[in-house]
């Protein structure tokens, strides 16, 4: 057997039920996949998206509903040795997928200011292009349980609001395009877990800028510090902040925005006592 087959083997039986289940179920609750959908699978090098590929191609053979997909890796300045990395996993694991080079590194880096708020924009319009170049009418990123709900906190925390990171979201500018995120409901560790069980090895961050910790701090690494931490004092703190994602009791927040508009606390007081006022 193959390498990439015994991959693909454990991923519908030792990780049966922690991985493709979970998969499966994120897709069906969240109703990110319909009939016809062309979805172009974002890949950026790492554990999670490469997963996700492989996940797709198991979904194309079980699937009950016809649907198509394009492995795309899109190259926004990696070092050589980056690179060929990714191309060598790609091989190991009988992916097929575009490479596209772009210089989102250089220009981000050009700018100067915040570069990471500038280049994960210009990834996602770049991505997004793509999808429209294919026929895609979704996009489909690696992000997990883990990145939800270090996202919530990361808000909350440094930006003073709850905002989260939902499983799928149609796109401001390009119409027609929908982002989608299949690992939803599947831990980081149990995607580390298959890595180290399928005895694979991927690049971690080939950020430019990760590498001046000087000056671009790792705040969703703080993030992660905190609820390592808070899993000490209580093993369901994780499960418990994706279930209050789902969970939000709207009858006592003190403001929320609706369509871009803000509510305070006495407008909605107002609004859902006006009939005993």
């Amino acid at each position: 057997m193959e390498k990439y087959q015994e991959v693909e083997r454990s991923i519908i039986t030792t990780y049966r039920k922690r991985i493709w289940a979970l998969f499966i179920q994120a897709i069906k609750k969240y109703e990110l996949l319909k009939p016809n959908d062309k979805i172009l699978v974002c890949m950026s090098g790492g554990k999670d998206s490469f997963l996700m590929a492989k996940l797709f191609e198991e979904l194309a053979k079980h699937s009950d509903f016809p649907f198509t997909f394009t492995c795309l890796v899109m190259d926004p300045g990696y070092k050589v040795e980056v690179r060929n990395k990714i191309e060598e996993n790609l091989k190991l694991l009988n992916i097929k997928a575009e490479i596209v080079s772009s210089d989102i590194f250089a220009i981000s880096d050009l700018m100067g200011g915040k570069p990471c708020f500038l280049c994960a924009r210009m990834r996602r319009g770049f991505l997004y292009k793509r999808a429209e170049l294919h026929g895609c009418n979704k996009i489909a990123l690696g992000h997990h349980f883990d990145d939800a709900i270090e996202t919530m906190l990361m808000s909350m925390f440094y930006n003073g609001k709850i905002q989260m990171m939902p499983p799928k979201l149609p796109s401001d500018n390009f119409k027609g395009l929908e982002l989608i995120r299949p690992l939803y409901m599947i831990r980081e560790q149990d995607i580390i877990n298959f890595v180290k069980y399928n005895e694979l090895s991927f690049i971690n961050c080939a950020c430019k800028f990760s590498e001046k910790q000087d000056l671009y701090d790792s705040k969703r690494q703080e993030v992660k510090n905190i609820i390592k931490e808070l899993k000490k004092i209580n093993p369901l703190i994780p499960n418990n902040l994706f279930k209050s994602m789902e969970n939000v009791n709207t009858d006592t927040i003190l403001g929320v925005f609706e369509d871009h508009d803000y509510h305070d606390f006495n407008f909605l007081y107002e609004k859902r006592n006006k009939n005993v006022l």
